[in-house]
């Protein structure tokens, strides 16, 4: 073999060895995957850390998203952490309740995100299943503390049972009636035995909490209940400057799925109405 020839199959084998190089290196390229986002929620311990565990869930499935849950006892807790930074956001409250510690504790830079579910108050009885059927002078029993006794007026109002002076003020009281057509005899009763003063009254409005401990549902005893345009939905709460974050609205679009309302029902039964 002459010095050309082998100098030419030598290039040869070079440029097969380089190419099967390159399809090896084409062969080895892995797909980049999404990077995995964390997010600190707050959460009230029990039944409402259950149902946000499926939002969880549904946050790592579709969205790579590790949602940590830290568990509170104490509704004075979560927010301060929000606005220190030492949670992302917080699921556990209504607005008001929101508006009222914000206040109370100086708290400027806390932002609702998304709405979860209103646990609501209903009209409950046992001898009338339509608010047409009370009669004149009927008895009617509201909780009495604050900020129960301002929400079942207003849910009273929204039956065209009375007329406030004010319907946007969540702390009325029977003094704020103005109009009371049938004469109804309204009586504020300590919020924890409302649903047993039923044997008294033609009528009670009842925290859905205080309901099931003696059995009520809406679905056997319920005349009405507040929907899910309740200024008493619960929301979720983030700080201005992480509100519009991709981990941010990627769990309030996790939270807001028919897994997670189905959830809830487990836990409230009828006591829970979509927020969304």
């Amino acid at each position: 073999m002459n010095f050309k020839k082998l100098l030419t199959i030598t290039a040869l084998t070079s440029v097969f060895a380089l190419i099967a190089c390159n399809d090896d290196k084409k062969a080895e390229v892995v797909t980049p995957q999404p990077t995995t986002q964390t997010i600190t929620v707050g959460v009230m311990a029990g039944p409402e850390h259950q149902v946000a565990e499926i939002a969880a869930k549904i946050a790592k499935e579709k969205y790579n998203l590790d949602v940590k849950f830290i568990e509170f006892n104490d509704y004075a807790l979560p927010n301060p952490a929000v606005s220190k930074g030492d949670l992302d956001i917080n699921a556990m409250q209504h607005k008001p309740y929101l508006d009222s510690d914000t206040k109370a504790n100086n708290i400027t830079n806390l932002v609702i995100v998304g709405n979860t579910f209103v646990y609501p108050l209903a009209g409950y009885s046992k001898t009338i299943k339509d608010v047409s059927e009370l009669k004149e002078g009927a008895k009617v029993a509201v909780p009495n503390d604050p900020s129960n006794q301002g929400r079942a007026l207003i849910l009273l109002e929204k039956q065209g049972l009375i007329k406030l002076k004010d319907v946007n003020n969540l702390n009325a009281t029977p003094l704020d009636i103005v109009e009371n057509p049938k004469n109804l005899q309204i009586s504020p009763v300590d919020t924890a035995v409302a649903a047993r003063a039923l044997d008294d009254v033609d009528l009670a409005v009842v925290n859905n909490t205080y309901a099931s401990q003696v059995g009520l549902t809406t679905t056997d005893n319920g005349v009405f209940v507040e929907d899910k345009d309740s200024p008493y939905v619960n929301i979720i709460v983030a700080r201005q400057d992480n509100k519009d974050s991709t981990a941010v609205q990627n769990f309030v679009k996790a939270y807001q799925t028919e897994e997670v309302y189905q959830e809830a029902v487990k836990h409230f039964k009828d006591g829970v109405v979509k927020g969304w």
